[in-house]
């Protein structure tokens, strides 16, 4: 692609913070409070720490290999072909998760809608789950959201820069009218105990439960299209700093206001764990009398997630597309449009995928529970590769290069594997086995090739898939606070964790070995200039 034809460092930041400041920010800050109180501000800053750390890894990566669905290629670079199956199987199912939730969140907000034409609206939601009829606008939602990515990255470019400005305003402009209508200090509690009314566990629970992880997520949108970026090996780094640093203020600012803005009255009537909102941020408009910007947020709503949406079907397209780059799917999921270099197929593909997905998890908070541990297992092999490749290729091109990484890189692991923990038993277990179930593509196509180095792929591979099956093991006899039997109670089941994670850690990047796929990495960062 043509330099002049790639997106600038404004245009990146606008699609990072179009792809982080989605739905999260309509919803996040209340399923937060009413898990952690007061103290879901704290949970916000943990969740910064944990994706900021794992951030971190990836910009040394995604500098060294400026490609398209970059995500789904580096751990094959250093464990060979199943981990790197397991990495990008399991970081597309968080991405194809994305596409509806930012859907649900839409109709959602919809199915509140107050004015009497709208009634037909009132259906879409059954027992805070999306109804029959709320699930065919769903649909329509995402096969609008393929539609917008089926021409130039051009156009997208502009869709979401348009999108992230109003993205920006609206969330502000909440802020101000929220606290300057009707804040209560009183709501933050006079005590430790009044602060943080369910115990400090719930802190981090919170941070996976609630969609705080789901809501920074959205960095690796930068990742994910490196090879369209100008100055790659400068902007990646900065477009992912940027949006994430600037997000990260909002979504703090926003959860403080959500707290100060409830009525007292109401709090000692249900507490924090009884706020019950369908449309959070436009409820409290309501209550405080503010029409106008209960109609804004309603508005909002539509823009958010759409935006949101529109930019995780062209990161998804690509992530899907990869994995047929690794030979383990059907040559025509990656296949591209000449004209417009994009891959077609793959969004149709994922398209089908959120439909089945939505239609089985129908509310927003366990679409995003989904998300965020998918997510982090797929990082679990970041810090990992970024390590092994220092001692595999130490003389590869690395535009960016931190001497910080050795801390940094098993720090990010220890928080990757604590906050796949804090979602929760069985959450763990199912996401899990969701993952698992790629594996019949990988060892069809392993067939197909006549198992080509599968004994020394499997080698490979092994320290994750022990790995993830302790996490699972640990995460039910773990303690009540993450639903566990309360073998392990809290908090040594956090320090069993952290020690598990580093012994693992080492092992990974032990098994790291040179594969046909190391060669295929070397050739990619030959053409990367210092």
């Amino acid at each position: 692609m043509i330099e002049k034809n790639k997106m600038s460092l404004f245009s990146l930041v606008m699609l990072g913070l179009s792809s982080i400041i989605g739905s999260g920010w309509l919803f996040g800050a209340w399923e937060a409070t009413t898990v952690a109180g007061p103290a879901a501000i704290i949970s916000w800053i943990v969740g910064a720490i944990v994706i900021g750390a794992i951030a971190f890894n990836y910009v040394e990566l995604g500098t060294m290999f400026p490609e398209s669905g970059g995500m789904s290629h580096y751990a094959q670079y250093s464990h060979g072909s199943l981990v790197g199956f397991i990495a990008a199987w399991a970081n597309w199912v968080s991405l194809v998760t994305i596409i509806p939730i930012e859907a649900v969140a839409a109709v959602q907000y919809m199915s509140s809608w107050p004015w009497a034409w709208a009634n037909w609206t009132n259906h879409f939601m059954h027992h805070a789950e999306i109804s029959n009829r709320g699930l065919l606008v769903v649909f329509a939602f995402i096969i609008v959201f393929t539609l917008l990515n089926f021409w130039s990255v051009k156009f997208l470019t502009h869709f979401t820069s348009f999108i992230a400005i109003f993205k920006l305003g609206v969330p502000l402009l909440t802020i101000i009218m929220l606290v300057s209508t009707g804040f209560h200090t009183g709501n933050f509690g006079h005590s430790m105990a009044t602060f943080m009314p369910y115990g400090s566990a719930k802190i981090f629970a919170a941070t996976s439960i609630s969609g705080i992880i789901f809501s920074y997520n959205a960095f690796q949108t930068v990742i994910n299209v490196g090879s369209e970026i100008r100055d790659s090996k400068r902007n990646i780094g900065r477009g992912i700093a940027i949006s994430l640093g600037i997000s990260i203020v909002i979504y703090l600012l926003l959860q403080i206001t959500f707290i100060g803005s409830v009525s007292p009255a109401l709090l000692a009537k249900v507490g924090w764990h009884g706020l019950n909102f369908q449309s959070p941020f436009a409820d409290l408009a309501i209550l405080l009398g503010i029409h106008w910007l209960a109609v804004l947020l309603y508005l909002d709503a539509f823009v958010s997630p759409f935006g949101t949406g529109v930019s995780f079907v062209a990161s998804c397209a690509r992530t899907l597309a990869a994995l047929k780059q690794n030979k383990h799917m059907p040559p025509i999921v990656g296949r591209m449009n000449e004209q417009y270099n994009i891959p077609r197929i793959a969004m149709v593909i994922n398209a089908i995928v959120s439909m089945l997905l939505v239609s089985i998890f129908r509310s927003w908070g366990t679409l995003a529970s989904v998300i965020s541990t998918a997510t982090l297992i797929a990082y679990l092999t970041g810090p990992v590769t970024v390590m092994s490749l220092r001692k595999m290729a130490p003389d590869m091109n690395r535009p960016v290069q931190s001497p910080w990484m050795k801390i940094m890189s098993p720090l990010s692991f220890v928080l990757a594997s604590l906050a796949t923990y804090w979602a929760m038993w069985p959450t763990t277990i199912k996401v899990i086995g969701v993952i698992m179930l790629g594996l019949p593509f990988y060892f069809y196509y392993e067939y197909r090739i006549h198992w080509e180095n599968t004994w020394a792929q499997f080698k490979g591979s092994l320290w994750l898939i022990i790995y993830l099956a302790l996490l699972s093991l640990i995460s039910f006899l773990g303690s009540r606070e993450f639903n566990g039997i309360n073998l392990i109670p809290y908090p040594l089941d956090f320090v069993l964790i952290s020690a598990l994670a580093l012994i693992f850690y080492y092992w990974g990047i032990i098994s790291r070995f040179y594969s046909k796929y190391f060669s295929r990495a070397t050739r990619i960062n030959d053409d990367v200039q210092l």
